[in-house]
Parts: structure tokens; sequence; C-alpha cells
């Protein structure tokens, strides 16, 4: 029997420390990006209706994230440019003026490594949607990062999202997921997340020399990272695929 619980975060309130006791996969320069530095770990306890996290016994296994924002606001679109970063950063500023939020985008969902190839991911996807359907909303946005693009970092995001099985789903296995459990593929968003640092920050975070000019392949990045040596810093702008699921909200 199978023995993972997930529920909304907002129910399990003792578990919002806890989220990131993952083992996890994420390349080590993700975090750097400033926005999520800033902002990321006070998801889970701002905004717990719109997070999930699934147990096994005593162990967190997975977490799902998503943030509510109002995307009407003057000046906004439900799927910007700027992706994951901006989302992020309305649902706080929106929460900080008091605007009511009309969509929502999830941030991310992170599956232990123990607990891969389970179909948990599905799993969470869907807790997901209907922990956002419960709080009245009838779609749920993603900034999806494709996660085998990283292989292929000088393919373009638009080219790679283009590419499909023989049965019409997606070649890359996140983007499958979404698009089996319902989601639509929008656009791209490309400048989702933007991650800057020293050369010596990025020879730490990856363990290459940074040494060259030009484009870097670094291993986990879904494209090349700009180096410039002249200045001491490296730039990685990364794109992600906007992915629309609709929601169905409970009948009361």
């Amino acid at each position: 029997m199978d023995s993972i619980v997930i529920t909304p975060l907002v129910e399990r309130p003792s578990l919002i420390s806890r989220i990131y006791e993952i083992t996890e996969t994420w390349p080590a320069f993700i975090p750097h990006d400033p926005v999520a530095e800033a902002l990321l770990s006070r998801v889970a306890e701002d905004f717990p209706h719109y997070c999930v996290v699934a147990t096994d016994g005593d162990r967190v296994v997975a977490r799902g994230l998503s943030v509510p924002f109002d995307k009407d606001l003057d000046g906004r679109e439900d799927m910007p440019d700027k992706g994951w970063d901006q989302v992020l950063v309305w649902a706080f500023r929106d929460q900080r003026h008091g605007h009511s939020p009309t969509t929502v985008s999830a941030l991310e969902i992170t599956v232990d490594t123990a607990y891969l190839d389970r179909g948990l991911s599905y799993r969470m996807l869907a807790a997901l949607r209907d922990a956002v359907g419960r709080q009245g909303h009838n779609v749920l946005l993603a900034p999806v990062r494709p996660t085998a693009k990283h292989r292929e970092p000088r393919v373009t995001m638009a080219d790679y999202v283009r590419r499909r099985r023989d049965d019409g789903l997606p070649t890359d296995p996140w983007l499958r997921v979404h698009v089996r459990a319902g989601g639509s593929i929008q656009k791209i968003a490309p400048a989702s997340m933007t991650i800057s640092g020293s050369l010596s920050q990025w020879r730490q975070w990856t363990g290459l020399p940074f040494v060259s000019d030009g484009e870097i392949d670094v291993p986990g990045a879904l494209v090349p990272v700009h180096c410039d040596t002249a200045h001491d810093r490296a730039v990685y702008v990364e794109p992600n695929v906007w992915v629309r699921h609709k929601v169905e909200t409970p009948v009361t």
C-alpha cells in the first residue's frame, strides 16, 4: 500500500519549517537568484493555502509551492516574460498592499531523489491544482523548467519545446507530465530567472574555471552562462515555459 500522504500545507503547519529537508538535484547556482534569496523561504509560511507537502511516515518527501497575484493591475500580464522571478515579486507586493489575487502561479514541485520515478510528480501537480481550486481560482499557471533541456543548452527553448514524440506529447519529461495532466503550453518566458555573480562565485558554484569570455556551458543550466572577464562577472538568464492548467473549484 502506498504510504505517501499529500496535504495542503495549511493543514500541516508543523511541516512548514521542514519542507526543505528533501534531498534535491537543483543546480548549485539556482538558489542564488536574488528574488529566490529574498522571498522563496517565506512562501510556505505566507501562502500555506497555496502549497502542498508529501510525507511518508515522518519523512517529508516532496513539496509543491505556488503563489497568488493580481494579474489585472496596470502594466501586468498573467504570463510575464520574467516568469518565475516576476510572479514571486508580484505575490509579495500584492500581499503587502492588500490587493486581492486573481490568478495563481506554481513555483516548484520538488520530489526527494529517493522517491523519483514513482509517479509522485503527477500526484503533487494534482494536489497543487486542488489547493488552488479550494481558494476559488479556476486557473493554475506554471513557468515550467524543462528537466532535460540542460542536456542541450545551445538549442533554443522555442525549438526545444516544439519537439514531440510519436504520440504527440512533448519529448521533455516534465513538460510531458504537465500536458498529460491537462496543461497547455502557452509561450516562452525568456527571462524567467536571472542569476549574476562574480567569476569567483561562479567557480565556487560550478567548479568550472570561468577564464574565457563568451558563452559557457554549465552543468544543469538550460542555456549557456555569459562570461565577461573584463568586468569579473557572469550572468545566467534562464528561459522557462508557461503552461496553463484549468482548475475545478469545489461545488458549494
